[in-house]
């Protein structure tokens, strides 16, 4: 029997405002991350993060909402989708397939739902409960051109209802609209209300005074500005006393219309508030005081409150990082915050907010005057291209094309030396944040490795003492203890290669060098920060004091590199890069100790070589290719030179993607996965002088990754496949046959093609631990108990 079981996910999240939502009741937080929504409890003790992975959309989910009086949730998507999900089964009840455009904004009250679209369309759909569905009620355009980017909802009671709309003009659009029975009547334009000088983005409705039918609406904007609006209805106009308000330089317009012939309704501007450097993205009202969170693209939240003696909208609280001088949406940066949360929990306040980087950043208080910074959950945005785990099997490292270089480890032990009880996978380091897509990785030692991008160089990097000493503290490897170590590393302004820092450098030394210019970025560069570490590291640490200095590149190659790998005596590299021609699809060999290329280069194939692999004992090297072919090269030992020994011209009948060596001990044999849908075992006929297929088997879909165990289980050989749509199956081989031993439930396997799926030599507890980078952005570790 195999029991297969998720360990950790790793996953970012969606630049987009209304990406995630709170659930009350169940304490969890859901959100796009990629095509995906994603599952976690933030303010439980053991920080597992992402517990759960929900797929069903096509495109990148925009937004997430809960409704949770009747526990569904709904989420939108740019695949023009709404998907309706029972949140008690976690599974799809209904999906709406109305829409010609992608889904920008949503805002839900118990049994209504308003949506907003590219197309410029908003559509109001009302709960049926007898087909236990939402049905479409009214549509209607704002205006010709304009595309609604922020909705919100206010309840206004016996079936009245204000809809705010914010979108691409200064205007804030108030609608006004009855639901009686399962239909909306009514639905028209009450108030255009003036003021914004740029795109509103957020708007959110706050309950003042529930007796008196006062509201406040908060409207922010791209104007780097946020407007509050004071709505008064029925009995609050029977006293009507507006013309004694304090005098104001801003405009008091006053914006009177009527829901029903005995139901008025008056707008007026209430405060201008000032003070955020860049869009405002997200704003969020407290549950009982008034205060407004506004989170904003200068990476900055700030908590707002009314000062008690006069009235002046004020500063409570700044979180997040103080904004570089000219990092804003004006000069091409993507973004700080884009979505935020406020709840209370077990007399708690929380907020969590989204970055540029996918991750999520968490602060507690129980005061809402001190903030601690918690752990949040990390992840790519963007294909995960390749994950390996270092030689010892301790951690993970994935690459995506996200840029960034991911290393990924269990957390073991408490700061004190404590063993943890729960045993939770966390983001310990991020070695690489780079300025091209990352393509490629593999590990020389536990101590260092190399990548590649899309560009034409390799870079390797070396553990730095910071990061060192946090995998020994929580993790419990002890990696570098004898090596002199830099303590930790910094991006340079205007370099894309970290170099290692350490706190006796000189600063006189620095100055010639323009690259080394200190930025907001490179300075404060603290060991002694990462020392002190209680839990795993946060964002904003992994962002800036956990890289790895960068020691060699390695050229040569003409085109971006796809592929490299390390031989298991750590001796050599080879690599590969992008080919239309045989002139550049080549393989380059590096000496990993002078980092000098190891001529002639060997040519053979006539395209794109997609995957390198040294055979175990590193005598051989495989390479297959978009070509359909695959070659076998022999070392020389005395040269390091390799030769070109077996080849097949018509190994698959589509693009070969991946290969991988048995394991030593059994008969000389290699597999490869194709496009074709199968996978092909090739094993040494001594008759024939070369590998001959011995045995196939075929799936269902393209076969896109493929990983095989380092030792043999029961005297088989264990096969990990992988997919095109995400399945992932285990495999023995024994005798040229085949034998399935478990395909992945859906519910854990990935939402989209499998790019690399790679076994840890380590075991715990009987347990094998595989990797696996998708195209879906997650990186997963499963364990798998045979």
């Amino acid at each position: 029997m195999v029991v297969v079981e998720s360990e950790a996910i790793f996953i970012g999240a969606n630049r987009q405002n209304q990406v995630s939502d709170y659930h009350n009741d169940e304490k969890i937080v859901a959100f796009g991350a990629g095509k995906t929504i994603a599952l976690w409890k933030p303010t439980d003790d053991i920080c597992q993060g992402i517990y759960k992975v929900l797929k069903g959309h096509e495109a990148d989910v925009t937004c997430v909402k809960f409704l949770t009086g009747m526990n569904l949730m709904i989420s939108t998507s740019e695949d023009h989708c709404v998907k309706i999900w029972d949140f008690s089964k976690l599974e799809c009840i209904q999906t709406i397939e109305h829409f010609e455009q992608t889904i920008v904004t949503l805002a839900v009250l118990e049994g209504l739902m308003v949506i907003g679209n590219a197309s410029g369309l908003i559509s109001m759909w009302l709960y049926d409960n007898q087909k236990g569905q939402f049905t479409l009620g009214h549509e209607f355009a704002v205006r010709k051109g304009f595309l609604p980017l922020a909705l919100s909802l206010k309840d206004m009671g016996d079936g009245r209802f204000l809809l705010a709309v914010g979108g691409t003009s200064v205007n804030v659009f108030i609608y006004s609209f009855i639901v009686a029975e399962t239909q909306i009547k009514c639905c028209q334009l009450a108030a255009e209300m003036e003021g914004h000088e740029d795109w509103v983005k957020s708007l959110a409705f706050r309950e003042q005074n529930e007796s008196s039918y006062e509201f406040l609406l908060a409207s922010g904007s791209q104007d780097r500005y946020i407007r509050l609006w004071r709505i008064r209805a029925k009995e609050a106009l029977d006293s009507e006393n507006d013309d004694e308000q304090r005098p104001s330089l801003l405009s008091n317009k006053k914006y009177k219309f009527e829901i029903s012939t005995d139901f008025k309704v008056v707008i007026n501007f209430e405060a201008l508030i000032m003070g955020h450097d860049d869009w405002i993205s997200s704003l969020q009202w407290h549950e009982k005081r008034l205060q407004l969170l506004a989170a904003t693209a200068d990476t900055s939240l700030i908590i707002w409150e009314p000062e008690e003696s006069s009235g002046v909208w004020i500063c409570a609280s700044r979180l997040g990082e103080i904004s570089s001088k000219g990092a804003s949406t004006a000069t091409g940066s993507s973004g700080g915050f884009w979505s935020c949360l406020w709840f209370n929990d077990a007399d708690r306040d929380y907020i969590i907010t989204n970055g540029k980087t996918g991750s999520w950043r968490v602060w507690s208080s129980s005061d809402c005057i001190e903030w601690t910074p918690q752990l949040g959950v990390t992840g790519a945005t963007k294909e995960v291209t390749d994950v390996a785990w270092a030689p010892s099997g301790e951690f993970l490292l994935a690459t995506s094309l996200d840029q960034t270089t991911r290393l990924y480890a269990p957390w073991l032990y408490e700061s004190s030396g404590k063993q943890r009880t729960a045993i939770t996978w966390h983001e310990f380091s991020r070695p690489q944040i780079h300025g091209y897509d990352m393509i490629c990785v593999e590990p020389i030692s536990d101590t260092r490795f190399v990548s590649g991008g899309d560009e034409k160089i390799l870079r390797s990097f070396d553990l730095s003492r910071g990061v060192s000493d946090i995998l020994r503290k929580f993790v419990g490897c002890d990696f570098g203890k004898n090596q002199a170590l830099p303590e930790s590393a910094a991006l340079p302004a205007l370099g894309l290669s970290n170099k290692a820092v350490n706190q006796n450098d000189d600063a006189e030394e620095e100055e010639d060098d323009p690259n080394e210019r200190e930025t907001n970025e490179t300075k404060n560069i603290s060991y002694s920060l990462i020392s002190a570490l209680e839990t795993p590291p946060l964002e904003d640490q992994l962002q800036r004091h956990l890289l790895w200095p960068e020691i060699e590149k390695l050229y040569g190659h003409g085109y971006e590199i796809t592929c490299v790998d390390v031989s298991s005596d750590g001796a050599l590299i080879a690599s590969a890069c992008r080919s239309n021609s045989p002139q550049h699809a080549v393989i380059r060999m590096f000496d990993s100790k002078t980092w000098q290329e190891i001529k002639p280069q060997l040519p053979y194939h006539d395209l794109t070589i997609t995957r390198l692999k040294f055979s175990r004992d590193s005598q051989l090297l495989l390479s297959t290719s978009r070509d359909r072919k695959w070659a076998v090269w022999q070392r020389d030992d005395t040269t390091n030179k390799f030769s070109l020994k077996y080849s097949n011209a018509k190994a698959h009948t589509r693009i070969i993607w991946d290969c991988d060596w048995a394991p030593t001990e059994y008969e000389q044999t290699f597999f490869t996965g194709s496009r074709d849908k199968s996978v092909k075992a090739w094993r040494f006929d001594e008759s024939e002088h070369t590998f001959v297929s011995e045995s196939s088997v075929k799936f269902n879909e393209p076969v896109t990754a493929l990983s095989v165990y380092h030792e043999l289980f029961n005297g088989k050989v264990l096969l990990a496949i992988g997919a095109g749509n995400g399945a992932i199956h285990i495999y023995s081989y024994f005798d040229s046959h085949f034998e399935l031993l478990a395909t992945f439930e859906d519910g854990i396997a990935p939402a989209d093609r499998v790019t690399r799926l790679r076994w840890s030599t380590l075991q715990r507890d009987g347990k094998k631990f595989l990797g696996v980078g998708s195209e879906d952005s997650s990186t997963r570790i499963f364990s798998i108990k045979l």
